[in-house]
C-alpha cells in the first residue's frame, strides 16, 4: 500500500468514510452517521457485517435490530429527536431483508428525516446468477427488489465497482444533511462488490464537515410578506415540524409575545410553543382544536411555517373559508413553501422567524382580536378538561382518561410517541405538550409499528430522558418485536399498550363512511361469518412479558395511576397494560377530512353517509 493509498473491501472503505463525516450547525458539531443497525443474511455477513466487526464499536457502534423495517423506524426517531442533525444507517442482506426496508424508507422520506439504508444486492459480475432470493426480470437483467426503493428515496444508487462509491457516498452524505432534500438514502451492494479490494485514496477516509445551513430570506420576498402580514386583520400561523427541526421555537415564540398572532400547530410542529403560552391554540384540522380551526374559518391570512400542508391540515380543503384568504409560507424547501399560491419565504425557519420580527417592530394584532382567541383558548381547556377527568378511580378507563393519567405522570422532558390508531387524533386535541421534542407523532405516514423502535432510537439519541411509547392493540401486533433490543440494550423504555379488541380508529371511520365496521374488530366469526363474535382470548400482556419486559396490568384508573408512577421510576423496559372502556369520550371532529363514499350502494348505512359527504366535499376550495 503506497503512501497515499488505503487497501481494504468496498465494506471496509464505506465504515471508515462513514465515521468520518460531520454535521455542523451554529458551531455545534455531530456524527452524521452515528451508528449502523443490521440484521445479517447472505447479503450482508461477509461484506458489511466483516466491515463493521473490523472496524470496531469505537469507529462504528452497531446495534441489533429483530425487524428491517422497524430497525428503520429507530434510526428515524433517533433523527426526529436530535432535529435531523445526526442520523444512523441500517444494513440488510438481499431479498426480504431489504424489501422490509421500505416501508421505513417511505416513512423516512414523507416525513423529511434522515437515514442511510444499505441493503445487499445481486452479484455485479452475474458469476452466481441467479443466486438464493434474486429476482429475475425477463428484459432487464440490472433489476433487482431494491429498486422498489427508488419512488422512496431522495438518493439512490447501485455500487457496481468499488471506485463507484465515492461519487455516490459524497452524494448521500449531501442529500442526508440537506435540510431541503433530506430523507431515505440507498446505497445498493452487491455482494462481491462488497468485499471486493482497491486501492483508495487516502483522502476519502479525511474527516468531512457537512455545514447544515440557515438561508435568510430573499429581501424582495421579505418586504411582501411583511406587508402581507401588517394588512391582515386575523392572520393565524400554523406551526409545522419545520419549527421543531430548524429549532425555532424561542425564535417562535418572540415573534409571538411581541406581535400577538396566535398559533395553531400540525401533528409534526405540535409543542412549537408551550400548551400554557397564551398564543397557543393547539393542533389544528381534522383532529385539531374548536378554537383553532373556528380561526382557520376567519383567518384572512395564514402563515405556515415548516408546514407540507397534509390534508388533514386543511380538512382536505375545506378549512380556510374567510373569502379573501391568502397565505404566506416560510418553508426552507421551495416546493412546499409554493403550496396554496402562497406568497413564499424560502428559508430556514428559525431566520426567516427572526428578520420577520426585525422588519415588524412594533407591529401587533388588535387587542379585540388577542381576547377572542384567548376566550376560546379557555373553553377549549375546559373541553380538555372534561375529558380528561376520572370521578370514579375505581372505574375501567377510557381512552381519554389513560392520556389524563399519562399527563400527571410525565415531566417536561418526557417523550411520547404515537403514530396510528384513534390516539394520534386524541393527543393532537388534548395533549398539553411542555417541551419541544415531548410530542412524538409520525403523522405524515401514520406507520402501525413505528412506536417502539422509535422509542428506542430516541432512547439512544436522549440517554436518561424518560420514553413512552403509546400503542392500541392493532398496533402492537404490528411489530412489538424491538422490545427484545430494548431488554438486551438494557434501555428501560415504557409502553402503555391499550386494549380496545380491534382497529378503534377504522373501525369509526368504517361506520362514518357507510363501512358499518366491517372487519375491524378483534372477535370471533359468527354464524353469519361476521367478525361479531367474542373477543379473542389473546393476552398481549402476557406476550409483553414473554419478551422481556416487565408488566404492569392496570383495571381501573387508580391502578393506572401508580402503574404509570411504577414505571416512569423503573430502570427496566416496563409495559402498562389496561383495557379501556369502549366508549367514545374525545371530543368530535371540528373538521372534516375526505374519505371518498360509494356513489351508489343498496346498503341504508352507505347512502346515508353518501349525502353526508356530498354536502361536506361541496365546501371544497382551491386556493389559487
Amino acid at each position: 500500500m503506497s503512501a497515499r493509498t488505503r487497501r481494504l473491501t468496498t465494506a471496509q472503505a464505506l465504515v471508515r468514510f462513514l465515521s468520518a463525516q460531520y454535521t455542523e450547525r451554529d458551531g455545534v458539531r455531530r456524527r452524521l452517521i452515528a451508528g449502523t443497525w443490521g440484521i445479517f443474511g447472505h447479503g450482508n455477513v461477509a461484506g458489511v457485517g466483516q466491515a463493521l466487526l473490523e472496524a470496531g464499536e469505537e469507529v462504528m457502534p452497531f446495534h441489533q435490530g429483530r425487524n428491517e423495517q422497524s430497525m428503520v423506524h429507530a434510526a428515524v426517531g433517533y433523527a426526529r429527536q436530535l432535529n435531523r442533525l445526526s442520523a444512523q444507517a441500517v444494513t440488510t442482506s438481499i431479498g426480504p431483508g431489504a424489501t422490509n426496508l421500505v416501508t421505513g424508507a417511505a416513512l423516512a422520506t414523507i416525513n423529511r428525516l434522515p437515514v442511510l439504508l444499505l441493503p445487499g444486492d445481486y452479484f455485479a459480475t452475474h458469476s452466481a446468477d441467479p443466486l438464493l432470493q434474486q429476482l429475475e426480470h425477463p428484459v432487464e437483467a440490472d433489476v433487482s427488489v431494491n429498486d422498489t426503493l427508488r419512488p422512496v428515496s431522495r438518493y439512490f444508487d447501485r455500487i457496481t465497482r468499488p471506485e463507484a462509491l465515492i461519487p455516490s457516498a459524497l452524494q448521500a452524505m449531501r442529500v442526508l444533511a440537506d435540510p431541503a432534500e433530506t430523507g431515505a438514502v440507498t446505497l445498493a451492494l452487491p455482494q462481491d462488490v462488497q468485499a471486493e479490494a482497491y486501492d483508495w485514496p487516502e483522502e476519502f477516509f479525511a474527516e468531512r464537515v457537512w455545514y447544515v445551513r440557515r438561508p435568510a430570506p430573499d429581501p424582495v420576498e421579505l418586504t411582501a410578506a411583511v406587508e402581507a402580514i401588517r394588512s391582515a386583520e386575523r392572520p393565524l400561523i400554523v406551526a409545522g415540524g419545520g419549527v421543531h427541526h430548524s429549532e425555532a421555537e424561542a425564535a417562535l415564540k418572540a415573534f409571538v409575545d411581541a406581535t400577538g398572532i396566535p398559533v395553531a400547530s400540525t401533528q409534526a410542529g405540535k409543542g412549537s410553543l408551550r400548551h400554557d403560552h397564551p398564543a397557543d391554540l393547539g393542533g389544528i384540522g381534522h383532529t385539531g382544536t374548536a378554537v383553532s380551526d373556528d380561526l382557520a374559518r376567519t383567518a384572512d391570512l395564514v402563515v405556515g411555517v415548516g408546514t407540507r400542508y397534509t390534508d388533514f391540515t386543511t380538512a382536505s380543503g375545506t378549512l380556510f373559508q374567510h373569502p379573501d384568504v391568502r397565505f404566506l409560507n416560510l418553508n426552507i424547501t421551495g416546493s412546499d413553501a409554493h403550496k396554496l399560491a402562497a406568497r413564499t419565504l424560502v428559508c430556514d425557519a428559525r431566520s426567516g422567524l427572526e428578520r420577520l420580527l426585525e422588519a415588524l417592530s412594533g407591529h401587533r394584532v388588535s387587542e379585540a382580536y388577542e381576547a377572542a382567541y384567548s376566550v376560546g383558548k379557555d373553553r377549549w381547556e375546559e373541553v380538555v378538561e372534561a375529558a380528561y377527568r376520572a370521578d370514579d378511580e375505581s372505574a375501567v378507563p377510557t381512552q381519554t382518561q389513560v392520556l389524563g393519567a399519562l399527563d400527571a405522570a410525565v415531566g417536561d422532558d418526557d417523550v411520547v410517541i404515537n403514530a396510528a390508531g384513534s390516539l394520534p387524533g386524541d393527543l393532537h386535541k388534548l395533549w398539553r405538550s411542555r417541551s419541544p421534542r415531548q410530542y412524538h407523532l409520525e403523522y405524515g405516514y401514520s406507520c402501525m409499528g413505528y412506536e417502539i423502535p422509535a422509542g428506542i432510537g430516541v432512547q439512544q439519541a436522549a440517554p436518561g430522558t424518560p420514553v413512552w411509547a403509546l400503542v392500541g392493540d392493532g398496533t402492537y401486533l404490528m411489530m412489538p418485536t424491538e422490545i427484545v433490543t430494548a431488554v438486551q440494550e438494557g434501555l428501560p423504555l415504557n409502553i402503555v399498550l391499550i386494549q380496545n379488541h380491534g382497529y378503534a380508529s377504522i373501525g369509526g371511520l368504517s361506520e362514518e363512511t357507510g363501512g358499518e365496521r366491517f372487519g375491524t374488530a378483534y372477535r370471533f366469526r359468527a354464524a353469519d361469518g361476521t367478525f361479531t363474535g367474542a373477543p379473542l382470548p389473546v393476552d398481549l400482556a402476557a406476550n409483553a412479558a414473554s419478551l422481556g419486559m416487565d408488566v404492569l396490568r392496570a383495571k381501573t384508573v387508580r391502578e393506572l395511576r401508580e402503574a404509570l408512577a411504577t414505571a416512569r421510576s423503573s430502570d427496566r423496559p416496563t409495559c402498562v397494560y389496561v383495557e379501556t372502556d369502549p366508549a367514545p369520550t374525545a371530543p368530535p371532529a371540528e373538521a372534516w377530512w375526505d374519505v371518498p363514499v360509494a356513489e351508489t350502494a343498496s346498503r341504508e348505512a352507505a347512502v346515508e353517509a353518501r349525502e353526508r359527504y356530498d354536502r361536506q366535499v361541496a365546501g371544497r376550495r382551491r386556493h389559487l
